[in-house]
């Protein structure tokens, strides 16, 4: 009896100087399994006791020591990673937790670790809603830390993406996406990995068909089971690209800085949630170049500095946002400019990235922060309407080597003609996927998980 007054003695001591990676709560889930395996190993102690020659606190001491290492290296394991269907937890209490939790940081400040263990979203080559031009794997990609990379904000943890947790956030809703091609990316991505969480993939409905897309720039898929659309609206700039005659007669395009595009009234100002995004087309030539382009009213400008141009007509989006969307209805999000990794020129000039198969790991050789970004802030700062920032440009930066490059295509041609390559979109699976899941995250903190 002795020896068991001196081995609680000395767990209690022990336990107290420990220091717990868990909140109290979490601490005493563990208490049960604590005691259950301390009773099955104190025969151990007995024993030990009885045929050495070491003095029982000695022995308490250290079987203590041991029981507590064991059980700290497993609780810090078990809350290091969250299971993937962490997020239906019911329980009001754990879920504040979790959610005191990811509020302890940045979710978009952070690395990105190779996790081969965990499967991405969907498999690649799996999904038939992928553009060719980003399925990289399809068109002989060999490589597959692309798509094994793994964000890990600092200083917290965030969940795996769970699709069927997410289509039923999303129950009876309907998400537009709005924007360029790089929102095309992020939409395709999701309505993979929500496809993918399906056990009957055929519930999913392809609403617009490939052609009509192409040809007016809409595309919508259905989730019969969840009476949810996930959609996509061309509008590379958010404000109206437009055709205004010279004094000769000649209509030239122009880009009108003062109204948002035409289908923006009619098509998603009512969505649920909308994700917008604009960025690459104001870095083309003719943008960038401010000659003759930019127009407000009947006024073409002969010269405008393509930033002024971008915060007008972002200040044109965000006077369209607080008059238009009914912000206790419609959940708005913004995502930032997502990098590209041209070498050598860009797009249109010779520029590549092909033979990236790693990101960049020292922070010293990340590009500056895009100006853009900057002019977004601002605008934002301002609006009455609260909008949702997935910025997601920190964490492209890294990713050099996500990109189709010579993979845009099925064919890498051998003969003279270079080959365009694609530094800008993201192969998918891949890169998206991890902006798909902060978008969870959002979500989830919005449900109060």
């Amino acid at each position: 009896m002795a020896y068991l007054k001196i081995l609680w003695y000395t767990v209690s001591r022990y336990s107290r100087n420990h220091s717990s990676p868990l909140p109290k709560s979490r601490n005493q889930a563990f208490t049960g399994s604590f005691i259950v395996i301390g009773s099955f190993c104190l025969s151990y102690f007995f024993l030990s006791a009885s045929i050495s020659n070491s003095p029982p606190t000695l022995i308490a001491a250290s079987f203590a020591s041991r029981l507590l290492s064991i059980s700290s290296s497993s609780i810090t394991s078990t809350y290091k990673h969250f299971p993937a269907n962490y997020a239906s937890i019911s329980s009001s209490s754990q879920s504040r937790e979790i959610k005191t939790h990811l509020n302890s940081c940045n979710i978009f400040h952070g690395k990105w670790v190779l996790d081969k263990r965990s499967r991405p979203h969907y498999k690649p080559g799996s999904c038939p809603y992928v553009d060719s031009a980003f399925n990289c794997f399809k068109n002989g990609r060999t490589d597959s830390n692309y798509f094994q990379l793994r964000w890990k904000p600092h200083g917290c943890n965030i969940p795996r993406f769970n699709g069927t947790k997410m289509l039923e956030l999303l129950r009876g809703k309907r998400v537009v996406f709005v924007g360029d091609s790089l929102n095309r990316n992020m939409w395709q991505s999701l309505v993979c990995s929500l496809r993918n969480s399906l056990v009957d993939k055929s519930r999913v409905l392809d609403v617009s068909g490939r052609r009509r897309f192409k040809t007016q720039g809409f595309y919508s898929f259905r989730f019969k089971d969840y009476k949810c659309s996930i959609d996509f609206i061309k509008s590379p700039f958010l404000v109206q690209e437009w055709k205004n005659a010279d004094k000769k007669g000649t209509r030239r395009e122009t880009l009108r800085l003062d109204l948002i595009q035409e289908s923006s009234t009619t098509q998603y100002h009512n969505a649920d949630i909308l994700i917008f995004n604009t960025g690459h087309w104001w870095t083309h030539h003719k943008t960038n170049k401010g000659n003759n382009y930019f127009q407000e009213g009947n006024r073409v400008y002969i010269r405008l500095e393509v930033e002024e141009a971008y915060t007008r007509a972002l200040k044109t989006w965000a006077k369209w946002v607080d008059s238009k969307v009914n912000s206790t209805k419609t959940r708005v999000f913004f995502r930032g400019y997502s990098a590209s990794h041209f070498r050598g020129g860009q797009w249109n000039s010779g520029g590549s990235c092909d033979g990236e198969t790693e990101p960049i790991w020292n922070d010293s050789f990340l590009g500056p922060y895009p100006w853009m970004m900057n002019v977004l802030e601002s605008v934002m700062s301002g609006m009455k309407t609260p909008v949702s920032y997935l910025n997601i440009t920190r964490m492209t930066d890294y990713r050099k080597d996500g990109h189709p490059s010579i993979f845009r295509q099925s064919e890498v041609r051998s003969g003279r003609r270079p080959i365009i390559q694609d530094c800008s979109h993201w192969c998918l699976p891949g890169v998206p996927d991890s902006w798909n899941e902060l978008l969870y995250v959002s979500l989830l903190m919005s449900h109060h998980l």
